[in-house]
């Protein structure tokens, strides 16, 4: 290819996508600091933080002798102490700017470590130069300089170790399937298949392929993928993205602008990121300046809010309230064991594989309160089901133990769940997760309640636990998953506390 034909290809590719965001995406969110809060936060606690670890190493003589006389004079009647806090959030502020410019808040995913460590250390540089920059307009001689640099230099490092440790920690959910996102990939061309062969060989990017969508009219080229991987036509787009769980569509084929507008509207009603890879052969684009994914350019033309912020202390709160709650009741799980084993013969625990987040499978533990051969006597009470559609369920089962009654009266049986929380694969507030044989015969709508984590209790637990409806069911917990907050969970915590109590399970 020319270089100048290159050029052109470049700079069409670009304006096509300041005219789709001007006409499709004026009034969509932008990746501005809302979606970043959580990083933003952490910067700037940093940033407090060190500021004070330096300030009590250079002062600690002082303040053991006399702490008294330290607070009244350099605290009170002196002016540094203010002077070095708004020094403080002046370099918080401008670290964050700072970090902004250099794209350090984009997803962590879109970078190496070593990338990240550079613009790290060079962000904390570039705010600390500007700090020591005040000092000296400011005249503030009365501020020591060993708390400066101090200061920066407690602030890069632990900045750079937060990030560290924050990545080998998403690396490591991502080798357990983890917080993957689910890409599609439109065009099965020369650059479908580059791209896929690219995010693949980067497991760091934590993307996970699904298959190509074929544009009509397209061929393959002289290399065809094999026809496993491609899911379907143009038009089947959306129906594919909803059954495979799609978070992110890659648009490789060269189209019409009002075809890529259509999607992009789409993509927005169904919050599914869209991203557009420009007419560039044989990899000579790489080293553009655009947003790379791996070594491809690509156009980010719609990209979701995620409240980052939210999901953080929800996970939190997942964490430390399971480790309370089985610290706190590990006497009472360990006579429930006992009296499941002297009740009848077999395994304390019932193991059986559920389907989370985005149809990944996991073993989900519960309480054993049926007799041991109770799934291969299935089918003699499936006429008894009390229940509506596909869910299953007998208030009398005839194989449930006498323990086990008592357990589901009051729900006891789920409380070993609280490790399948800790470990990531539950929330403590969620859809219950469904088997396996109820997730095939699910329409695509259905799909909708497996895009977040299970959780042990939900809307439905303590709004319509007893009833039979399935489409109630599945609207409750759309309802959860559309209407989501902390607030929210807290509610439902509350009040599923009532339930247990009144001893409304089945």
């Amino acid at each position: 290819m020319a270089s100048s034909d290159f050029w052109q290809r470049l700079s069409t590719s670009l304006a096509m996508s300041a005219d789709w965001e001007a006409a499709a995406y004026a009034n969509a969110p932008r990746n501005s600091l809302q979606k970043v809060k959580l990083w933003v936060f952490l910067d700037v606690a940093t940033v407090l933080a060190a500021a004070a670890a330096a300030t009590i190493f250079q002062f600690h003589e002082t303040i053991l002798d006399d702490a008294r006389d330290f607070l009244r004079g350099t605290l009170i009647y002196g002016r540094s102490m203010w002077t070095l806090l708004a020094l403080a959030c002046g370099f918080a502020f401008t670290l964050v700017v700072t970090s902004r410019r250099l794209h350090l808040y984009t997803p962590a995913r879109l970078t190496n470590y070593l990338h990240e460590q550079r613009l790290s250390a060079q962000a904390c540089l570039t705010s600390g130069l500007l700090l020591t920059g005040a000092l000296y307009l400011l005249h503030a001689d009365d501020i020591p300089r060993g708390i400066v640099l101090w200061t920066v230099l407690l602030v890069a490092i632990a900045v750079g170790l937060r990030r560290l440790i924050y990545r080998a920690t998403l690396y490591r959910r991502f080798d357990r399937g983890l917080g993957t996102r689910n890409v599609l990939i439109v065009g099965s061309g020369l650059e479908g298949q580059a791209l896929r062969n690219h995010l693949d060989s980067l497991r760091h990017l934590g993307y996970t392929f699904k298959g190509f969508i074929e544009m009509p009219g397209l061929a393959a080229g002289a290399s065809s993928p094999a026809a496993a991987d491609v899911l379907g036509a143009f038009d089947t787009l959306f129906q594919n993205a909803r059954r495979h769980f799609i978070d992110e569509i890659f648009f490789t084929a060269p189209c019409d602008r009002a075809i890529v507008q259509n999607v992009l509207e789409k993509a927005r009603r169904h919050g599914v990121d869209l991203r557009l890879v420009p007419e560039m052969y044989d990899g000579m684009a790489w080293g553009g300046a655009i947003e790379f994914v791996g070594q491809f350019p690509t156009i980010p033309l719609h990209r979701g809010e995620v409240p980052e912020l939210g999901l953080f202390f929800k996970r939190t709160f997942d964490t430390v309230f399971s480790t309370l709650v089985l610290i706190a009741i590990s006497p009472l799980l360990a006579a429930i064991a006992i009296a499941i084993k002297l009740d009848s013969p077999g395994p304390v625990f019932y193991v059986s594989e559920r389907i989370g987040k985005k149809g990944m499978v996991f073993r989900c533990i519960k309480f054993r309160t049926m007799v041991r051969d109770a799934d291969k006597r299935r089918a003699e009470v499936l006429h008894m089901n009390e229940r509506d559609g596909m869910l299953f369920k007998i208030a009398k089962d005839p194989r449930i133990t006498r323990v086990g009654r008592f357990l589901r009266k009051y729900s006891l049986d789920e409380l070993p769940q609280f490790i399948n929380v800790l470990r990531g694969e539950m929330s403590v507030v969620g859809p219950r997760p469904p088997l396996a044989g109820e997730v095939r015969r699910y329409d695509l709508g259905h799909l909708r309640r497996l895009d977040v984590l299970p959780g042990i209790t939900g809307l439905w637990q303590v709004q319509a636990r007893q009833d039979p409806s399935f489409d109630s069911y599945v609207s409750l917990d759309v309802t959860y998953i559309e209407h989501w907050s902390v607030w929210l969970d807290m509610k439902i915590v509350l009040r599923t506390v009532a339930v247990v109590l009144a001893g409304t399970g089945a």
